[in-house]
């Protein structure tokens, strides 16, 4: 493992400082996204206190994350099943393990 890094980020107007030990690059990157969200809520709601604008660009964050995770697992299982087809359609010497139990 890497060594913690500290990185300044903005996010709400508030100048932080974040120890990761991920590139640095990324760590901004993380604060710019959430600060966007937290800017879009404010910018929605101009008259939400500055805590709840908080919570609420925490939810839309993780409904993003939750929507990627659905997506990425709708993917995977239709890999599977597509993986699954094209070794049925490979001649039997061809299969190796996946194809190895019988249809």
């Amino acid at each position: 493992m890497s060594a913690k890094q500290s990185v300044r980020v903005v996010v709400g107007g508030e100048e932080l400082v974040v120890r990761s030990e991920l590139p640095p690059e990324y760590t901004r990157e993380v604060a710019a996204h959430y600060d966007d969200a937290l800017r879009s809520i404010r910018a929605m709601m101009p008259a939400l206190e500055a805590h709840k604008a908080a919570i609420l660009a925490g939810l839309a964050v993780t409904d993003e994350l939750f929507r990627a995770r659905r997506t990425d697992a709708e993917v995977a299982g239709r890999l599977q099943t597509l993986t699954a087809e094209l070794v049925r359609l490979l001649p039997p010497a061809k299969r190796g393990a996946r194809g190895a139990s019988p249809d």
